[in-house]
């Protein structure tokens, strides 16, 4: 194997995915949702998977976009952009719920991952987390926005469970109070979390491991960092 690097090739083990110690904590889930309207069925939604995660021992987190700047249009100290980040930071598992809009999940929704960075420093705050996908519809059933979210979940590094549910007429679908009624799309729902649940135990602890790459441990190593730096013309003083 000439092209291998030996000093950064691994064998994976099972030894390496043995269960690590419990941690100490409930697992922790961020929920985000697509849309500022005051009667949001996303943010409907996205308490009802809320409520669904707390039922199952989870601690939950639901960030509201209200007063989130458009990404660029502020510094990254901005008190919402810093208060989302440490929420992705915090999490293990998150739900990204977004209603439909010309066939794709809504700005509000790709605004919040937007300003989510693939890296910080040495953190990253979205790789190997767990990430359930939803979407809500004014007409027929549709699965633009979760196909989109998904390849927007798979771009951030993140472990996207398969199930997912597309709530189609959510007008039908949650009374009043903004409760979901009862029935298969409901039922669907609590599939979807549960399924999240049992993927996010899966990975604790682990996820560090199965997302660890080949080309980044070479990437990691100095004298490849100043190769790089040297490529862009950049002169450490």
């Amino acid at each position: 194997m000439p092209n291998l690097s030996e000093a950064h090739f691994e064998v994976p083990t099972e030894e390496r995915m043995a269960p690590p110690t419990p941690l100490d904590h409930a697992p922790r889930f961020l929920v985000l949702y697509g849309s500022l309207r005051d009667r949001s069925f996303s943010r409907f939604l996205a308490y009802e998977a809320a409520r669904l995660l707390e039922a199952m021992g989870g601690e939950v987190r639901i960030f509201h976009a209200d007063g989130l700047p458009l990404p660029d249009d502020a510094p990254v100290e901005h008190p919402k952009v810093q208060e989302l980040r440490q929420l992705s930071i915090w999490s293990e598992g998150q739900v990204w719920v977004s209603p439909e809009r010309h066939g794709n999940m809504t700005g509000v929704m790709k605004a919040q991952v937007d300003w989510l960075p693939l890296s910080e420093g040495s953190v990253r705050p979205t790789q190997g987390r767990t990430l359930a996908v939803m979407q809500v519809s004014g007409g027929s059933q549709s699965f633009n926005a979760v196909n989109s979210l998904r390849v927007l979940g798979r771009w951030m590094r993140m472990i996207t469970i398969p199930n997912q549910s597309s709530v189609p007429m959510a007008y039908k679908e949650f009374d009043d109070a903004g409760r979901m009624k009862p029935g298969p799309l409901y039922d669907r729902v609590v599939d979807v979390c549960e399924e999240l649940m049992k993927f996010t135990l899966l990975m604790r602890g682990r996820a560090d491991y199965l997302v660890d790459r080949y080309s980044e441990r070479k990437e990691r190593e100095p004298e490849r960092l100043k190769g790089v730096a040297a490529d862009i013309g950049f002169v450490q003083r």
